[in-house]
């Protein structure tokens, strides 16, 4: 059986790329082909439009005197390309990518089933992002064909709905051709009872946590160190976060070093944006002695990777996603909104019953898809 897997495009996102990495070798594992649905994030204008953009642009410059770029999309394209050739370097060498440039590229006998999921594929301003409609993301592409249609821990990423009544219809009617449904937060399954109209559906965990620390230190260069022991993923920082962090390597002795690149900051000369490689991120947990995140993966690995960790809670990006996963772990208290709340307490280790809940939860998500791939 060869399966396809619907996620958002991969590019410097560490968590999206190794979820999409785990979800992948947990199906070749149990005997599936699996290539992960690719689509390149270039700036693209439709075609017979382009002509009349050139000519605007050149109005805009050499007539009206504006500062602007005639071919921007090159410009961004090229950058992107030096933004993200490290993650890259990490997408070529370990996904089965099947490229499409849009939805409809896919065809009926590319695959004999799909798995939706994971990350926030199902919370339409990210979606949108990349595609134009969210319900091509409950694989509205294939309602006349006759394949298997499973949806694994995607996300809302908040428990509110931000459909529209339009989206919502068709989503919901879309979402009752699936053979089995499970979504990666708790609030997720009232989103699809209440405004989707599927009740049948299950809690399981995020791709990542399927595969164990050991899968992950396989994929780290033995000569690999961190460049410090208080790892930083921060991906909206401000100065409490950052005096924060300063006061907590201070009183604890710790040399901080930042996990990635600040890719977003247009500001910044290219070559400081460049996203570094997956496998520095990955080392960068197995050294550190304390990580302080604001990011759903890096809480999931620092689990993972058995560290003690803080996470600040980034309400802009999805909220419910952290106190859905801490609270799973009984792990509630390391969640802040504020600097003030910070306690020496979130330096200590975790306890094993986060790993004996771990391997239950482990078990149950993995017969969620052998029983949705075997009905």
């Amino acid at each position: 059986m060869k399966i396809g897997i619907l996620t958002l495009p991969l590019h410097t996102n560490y968590g999206g790329i190794l979820q999409a990495y785990a979800l992948q070798t947990v199906l070749e594992r149990m005997g599936y082909e699996a290539c992960v649905i690719q689509r390149p994030w270039r700036m693209q204008i439709v075609w017979w439009k382009y002509p009349l953009q050139i000519v605007k642009r050149c109005i805009n410059r050499f007539i009206l005197g504006y500062d602007n770029s005639i071919f921007g999309e090159l410009r961004w394209n090229k950058n992107q390309a030096i933004i993200e050739r490290n993650t890259q370097k990490f997408i070529n060498n370990h996904i089965h990518a099947h490229q499409i440039l849009q939805i409809s590229d896919i065809k009926e006998k590319d695959f004999d089933a799909f798995l939706v999921g994971s990350d926030q594929i199902w919370r339409p301003k990210y979606y949108r992002l990349h595609y134009k409609y969210i319900e091509d993301a409950f694989l509205s592409f294939t309602k006349k064909w006759s394949l298997k249609r499973i949806a694994y821990a995607p996300s809302f990423g908040t428990d509110e709905w931000e459909y529209n009544k339009v989206e919502t219809k068709k989503c919901s009617n879309l979402l009752q051709k699936f053979d089995a449904v499970s979504v990666r937060e708790q609030s997720g399954i009232e989103l699809c009872e209440k405004y989707l109209g599927h009740k049948d559906v299950q809690w399981v965990l995020d791709p990542t946590m399927l595969l164990n620390k050991e899968d992950y230190e396989h994929l780290i260069p033995q000569n690999v160190k961190a460049p410090g022991d208080l790892m930083c993923y921060v991906l909206d920082a401000n100065d409490e976060i950052n005096n924060l962090i300063a006061k907590i390597a201070n009183e604890n002795d710790l040399k901080v070093f930042q996990a990635a690149s600040d890719v977003d900051n247009v500001t910044l000369p290219i070559e400081r944006r460049v996203q570094p490689p997956v496998e520095s991120w990955l080392t960068g947990f197995r050294d550190a002695k304390l990580v302080i995140t604001d990011s759903f993966h890096a809480c999931v690995f620092s689990i993972l990777f058995h560290k003690p960790f803080v996470v600040l809670g980034n309400k802009n990006r999805g909220y419910s996603r952290f106190e859905s996963l801490l609270k799973r772990f009984g792990l509630e208290g390391r969640l802040i909104e504020n600097a003030s709340q910070f306690n020496q307490s979130m330096l200590n280790p975790l306890s094993e019953e986060v790993y004996k809940k771990l391997d239950g939860y482990r078990n149950i998500s993995s017969d969620f898809i052998t029983k949705a791939l075997n009905c």
